[in-house]
């Protein structure tokens, strides 16, 4: 019979390990945590719109292309219903991110295809051209808004699996709502730190020509470096708040207060990629800077009024 000690030594060296192994855990989110502190970091960028278990969480680049697709859709004169149908199908088709493939020759937010008449492979991958074509093809739909979802986008989509757009209603209809400017102050953001890369206004005016039409360009750009602004201010773009109603509008839709707060979210929702730092509509204030990427109380509440949406850019 061997030494009584002999059995307890396998049992003794899988504890140390486990205790090294803990030990390296904690070692090592110690460390996270000191080098987050120090640099004030607050880890990856993410955007997010409703609260509690109404609650939908997504990456910028996700933001940034469901903004253009609310936007084109405004644009044209459509209710909120049409917004939420097109958010409720690119989350499906792609999770609204712009990809490059897909079953076939699949393509974009929407994953169009050139071989079905969708347009070229270079027009798919432009979230502006493609979510034109995707309401192109829903107002063709008779009574589109009185149907349900899944119906609506399949008609347009024909998918081979038309179900699964029901389950993205939930967080379109969120996002909708945010961006569609009938919830305010509900879309927020936190982005990332890239030091020396200033915003561009000229990029920032074409962007918002582009989604919203020459009615959105802005009406004065202050500070910046440019000739005849100071070169210690950073730009801000005064965008004006100007009603668009069609005949699809919903009731409200062309109200000032609901515009400018769709110019405001759409300016959050795109703030990482056009180094957007600070958003002001009303009394209220967006700052890239905040932990949270919330809204604020503007201490200037009331200088902006309903008439413009101000946007600073990263300098």
């Amino acid at each position: 019979m061997g030494p009584v000690s002999e059995p307890t030594r396998p049992r003794r060296r899988g504890r140390l390990a486990r205790s090294a192994a803990a030990f390296a855990v904690l070692l090592g989110l110690a460390s996270y945590v000191a080098v987050h502190q120090l640099t004030g970091s607050t880890g990856a960028p993410r955007c997010s719109v409703g609260s509690g278990d109404n609650r939908y969480e997504f990456t910028p680049e996700q933001a940034s292309n469901a903004a253009t697709i609310s936007a084109v859709g405004t644009t044209r004169g459509l209710p909120e219903r049409a917004v939420t149908i097109a958010l409720a199908t690119a989350l499906q088709e792609s999770a609204l991110r712009n990809i490059e493939h897909g079953d076939r020759d699949s393509l974009g937010l929407f994953q169009q295809r050139p071989s079905q008449g969708w347009g070229t492979a270079a027009q798919i991958m432009d979230p502006v051209y493609s979510s034109g074509k995707f309401y192109e093809g829903l107002e063709k739909v008779p009574g589109y808004s009185r149907l349900p979802l899944t119906v609506a986008a399949q008609k347009v989509q024909r998918s081979g699996f038309p179900q699964a757009y029901a389950k993205h209603e939930p967080d379109a209809a969120l996002l909708s709502a945010a961006l569609t400017g009938r919830s305010p102050a509900a879309l927020t953001c936190t982005t990332s730190e890239v030091k020396g890369r200033p915003g561009d206004p000229e990029q920032l005016r074409r962007e918002l020509v582009r989604a919203f039409g020459e009615k959105a360009a802005p009406e004065a750009v202050t500070g910046g470096p440019s000739a005849g602004r100071s070169a210690s201010e950073p730009p801000v773009l005064v965008v004006p708040v100007r009603t668009a109603t069609g005949a699809g509008s919903a009731p409200g839709a062309g109200s000032d207060e609901r515009r400018g707060w769709e110019l405001a979210q759409w300016s959050v929702a795109r703030a990482d990629e056009l180094r957007i730092t600070e958003v002001s509509f009303g009394d209220r204030v967006w700052r890239a800077g905040e932990a949270d990427g919330g809204w604020s109380k503007s201490s200037g509440a009331g200088a902006v009024g309903g008439a413009s949406v101000r946007v600073r850019l990263a300098q």
